[in-house]
C-alpha cells in the first residue's frame, strides 16, 4: 500500500485543527473525499486541502469512493450509526473520543469491527503525547509504575447543561481523557471507589476515584469542572523515581531523594516541535493509525481497548462511596 486513501466525515473545528493538517502532511496519505452537512464548511476545508471529492451525504461518499479508511469526526451522540455503516462496508475507522455515549455502543462497535475485519482507533491523544511516552520510558527503567495520578480541572460554572446540550455527561465526554490515561499507566482495573458531586450545577461535574489495578498499581483520578481554570496534569511513580507532567508545558522528574530534578523536559523538546498538533499527540495518533493499517496490525486504542475505558467510566459511576 503506497498511499492510504482516506475519507473524512466531518469538517468542524477539531477536525480542522488536529486531523486534516496531520493527514495532509503525510506523504503516504491521500485525503480522497470529505463529507459534511454544512456545505460552506465542507467547501472551505476541501479547498484548503485540495480535496476533490465533496459530499453532503456520507453514504454517497462511502459508496462512490475507493477508500482504505474513514475518519468520523462528529459529536459522540451522532457517532454510532455512522461507525456501524462504515464497518459493514469493511472500512478501517478512526473516531474521536468518546467512542459513543455508552459502554454498550463501544462494545458493539468493537464486535462489528471484528466481524468485518476492520482496524479501528479512538483518538485518545494523551497516550500519544511525545512527552508522556518519553517520561514513561524513563520511569519504567526503574521498574513498573506503582502509583499514578491524572488530574483534569475546568471552569464551566454557570453552564446550564454539560456537553452538546446535555447529550453527553462530563466524565464520558471529556474527563474520559484522564480516565483512559490512568488505564494506560496502570493496566487492567481490579477495584474502584469513587466520589461524584454536583457543585453549583444540577448535573455531575466532579469525579474523583481511587483505582486499584490488577498488577498492584494504585491510581488516582481527580477532576472538577467547577473550579478556576483548565489544569490537566499526570504523575508516574516507580522505585525511587517520580515524574510530574504537564503536557502543555513540561515534565519534572525526581529520583533517589535528591532535591534537584534528574531531568526537566519540555513538551516541545520531547516532540521536536512547537506546534501543538505535534507536541500534544494529535499528529502521532494519526501516524499510529495510518502505520497500523499499512502493517495490518491493530491500533493501540482500538474499539475493543476503548470499551475497557468506557467500562471503567461505568465502574466510577457505580462504585460511589456512600
Amino acid at each position: 500500500m503506497d498511499k492510504v486513501r482516506v475519507g473524512v466525515i466531518g469538517a468542524g473545528a477539531h477536525a480542522n485543527f488536529a486531523h486534516y493538517p496531520s493527514l495532509a502532511s503525510m506523504r503516504d496519505v491521500e485525503i480522497v473525499a470529505i463529507s459534511d452537512l454544512n456545505e460552506e464548511r465542507l467547501n472551505k476545508t476541501a479547498d484548503k486541502y485540495g480535496v476533490i471529492g465533496r459530499y453532503k451525504d456520507f453514504r454517497e461518499m462511502i459508496d462512490k469512493e475507493r477508500l482504505d479508511a474513514v475518519y468520523i469526526i462528529v459529536p459522540p451522540h451522532q457517532l454510532y450509526d455512522l461507525a456501524i455503516f462504515c464497518l459493514k462496508k469493511r472500512l478501517n475507522v478512526f473516531v474521536e473520543k468518546p467512542p459513543g455515549i455508552t459502554y454498550e455502543q463501544t462494545r458493539n462497535m468493537a464486535l462489528t469491527a471484528k466481524k468485518y475485519g476492520c482496524k479501528t482507533m479512538v483518538g485518545f491523544n494523551r497516550r500519544f503525547i511525545p512527552l508522556m511516552r518519553k517520561v514513561r520510558a524513563i520511569v519504567e527503567e526503574r521498574g513498573p509504575i506503582i502509583q499514578c495520578a491524572a488530574t483534569f480541572y475546568k471552569s464551566m460554572v454557570g453552564a446550564w447543561l454539560p456537553y452538546y446540550e446535555g447529550a453527553v455527561d462530563i466524565l464520558t465526554c471529556d474527563a474520559i481523557h484522564a480516565v483512559d490515561t490512568l488505564r494506560w499507566m496502570g493496566g487492567e482495573v481490579e477495584t474502584v471507589a469513587s466520589l461524584i458531586n454536583q457543585f453549583y450545577a444540577e448535573y455531575n461535574n466532579s469525579f474523583n476515584a481511587l483505582i486499584k489495578f490488577k498488577g498492584g498499581t494504585v491510581g488516582f483520578l481527580m477532576t472538577n469542572w467547577a473550579v478556576g481554570k483548565r489544569i490537566h496534569t499526570f504523575e508516574m511513580h516507580s522505585r525511587g523515581i517520580s515524574a510530574f507532567i504537564n503536557p502543555d508545558d513540561k515534565a519534572v522528574i525526581y529520583a533517589d531523594n535528591c532535591e534537584e530534578p534528574i531531568a526537566t523536559i519540555t513538551a516541545a523538546e520531547a516532540a521536536g516541535s512547537q506546534d501543538r498538533v505535534k507536541y500534544y499527540g494529535f499528529y502521532d495518533e494519526n501516524r499510529h493509525f495510518i502505520d497500523r493499517i499499512k502493517e495490518d496490525k491493530e491500533p493501540e486504542t482500538n474499539f475493543e481497548d476503548a470499551a475497557k475505558t468506557m467500562e471503567l467510566i461505568n465502574k466510577i459511576y457505580n462504585s460511589q462511596i456512600r
